[in-house]
């Protein structure tokens, strides 16, 4: 067995000794409404970072994701993009982070929220979704075809983009699991991102670092997940 095929065991183990109840806050990770088409409607669904963002003239990085970046079960300080800020902050660089992460989010509804991302003229947008669509067994190629139309909005606004890889269980079988973990290497190669091979290496399927559920990470866990990213984001950040 691979350290690949060991990891995803775990992982895959951690997911289903959670259960049915915790499958579905994955899914749902808060009772949401049926999804909603408006724009109004889309609106009244943006985190309140992107309704109402303080004056700042700092460039901005967007946080795109679902509850893995919105931080469900932890406090708002530990979550990645917090941390992130912190980072960032620490080291002079002249950010601020917008975290745009909505539970339940699929790569469909976060394609939905997109226009309000590009309102804000991000310098830097973190694409973080896709978890959802894999844990609900969504068609890889709609996975694929959403975030395609994502990634290339964004670049056409000059935004640098980093995009996270995820991957599913193995309980899904072995094409399925390939052909999702392939998503993101690739549509990193064709559109030029950033990529972090993995958003929550080193996190998913050990119990210390994940909540009860299994699937969302810890305090600590959220230190890990923000040195995955923050090795990649790194390069990409200008000095005033």
């Amino acid at each position: 067995m691979t350290n690949d095929e060991f990891r995803l065991t775990n992982l895959g183990n951690a997911v289903l000794a959670a259960g049915a109840l915790f499958a579905l806050s994955m899914l749902g990770c808060a009772t949401r409404e049926p999804e909603k088409t408006t724009e109004a409607a889309a609106r009244a669904e943006e985190p309140t970072s992107l309704r109402s963002p303080a004056v700042d003239d700092r460039r901005v990085i967007v946080a795109l994701g679902d509850s893995l970046t919105a931080g469900l079960g932890v406090e708002t300080e530990d979550n990645y993009p917090s941390r992130l800020q912190e980072k960032l902050d620490a080291g002079g660089f002249r950010y601020r982070i917008v975290n745009a992460g909505v539970s339940g989010d699929t790569s469909a509804q976060g394609l939905n929220r997109l226009e309000a991302v590009r309102e804000l003229r991000p310098a830097i947008v973190i694409v973080a979704l896709g978890a959802n669509d894999g844990l609900r067994g969504l068609p890889v190629e709609t996975t694929r075809e959403n975030l395609d139309a994502i990634l290339r909005a964004i670049r056409e606004d000059g935004s640098k983009i980093v995009l996270a890889g995820m991957e599913i269980p193995p309980n899904y079988g072995p094409d399925h699991t390939r052909a999702f973990r392939a998503i993101f290497p690739d549509l990193a190669r064709r559109h030029g991102t950033a990529l972090i091979p993995f958003l929550l290496d080193g996190v998913g399927g050990n119990p210390e670092l994940n909540q009860e559920d299994g699937i969302h990470p810890t305090a600590e866990g959220y230190r890990i997940v923000a040195e995955n990213v923050w090795k990649v984001l790194q390069p990409l950040l200008l000095r005033d």
